[in-house]
């Protein structure tokens, strides 16, 4: 790579991604995101776990306001919520970006936006749910290397 090539990809603002670490659904979607190269090497993909007290905030947030939806800090700085977040990061990853280019469908941001909202609905139950799921698995590992 040139030093100029270099210098841009240091000088890129990341897409950054505002996650609730503590959430094990979200924890799993975003172990996936991460496995990802971003499609545009110059382009990179940050994330931030929100859950993390130390972590500082957007200006004009509050940590309440961020676990309770998924967003994004575009790469200027716009900070985006809900439908509009996952579009940016979908359009940032290979495997996904079919799903930012669906978004362009006249109507198709509403209608993810109100299946994001039926979802955060029913997430603390599917979240208490993956926490169990969660325990299960951890002490079967446990027995399994207890038994070794």
């Amino acid at each position: 790579m040139t030093n100029a090539a270099n210098e841009n990809i240091q000088k890129a603002v990341p897409l950054t991604v505002l996650y609730d670490g503590a959430c094990p659904l979200c924890r799993r979607e975003i172990g996936v995101y991460r496995g990802l190269q971003p499609l545009h090497l110059d382009a990179p993909v940050c994330f931030a776990d929100v859950s993390d007290t130390t972590l500082p905030l957007p200006p004009d947030t509050t940590r309440e306001q961020l676990l309770a939806r998924f967003h994004v800090r575009g790469r200027n700085g716009e900070l985006l919520s809900g439908a509009q977040a996952f579009l940016a990061l979908w359009a940032a990853l290979p495997g996904w970006r079919w799903l930012a280019l669906a978004g362009r469908v006249p109507g198709a941001v509403w209608a993810m936006e109100r299946t994001y909202r039926l979802f955060l609905r029913f997430r603390p139950s599917l979240q208490r749910w993956a926490f169990r799921l969660d325990k299960l698995r951890q002490r079967a590992r446990l027995e399994d290397h207890r038994k070794a």
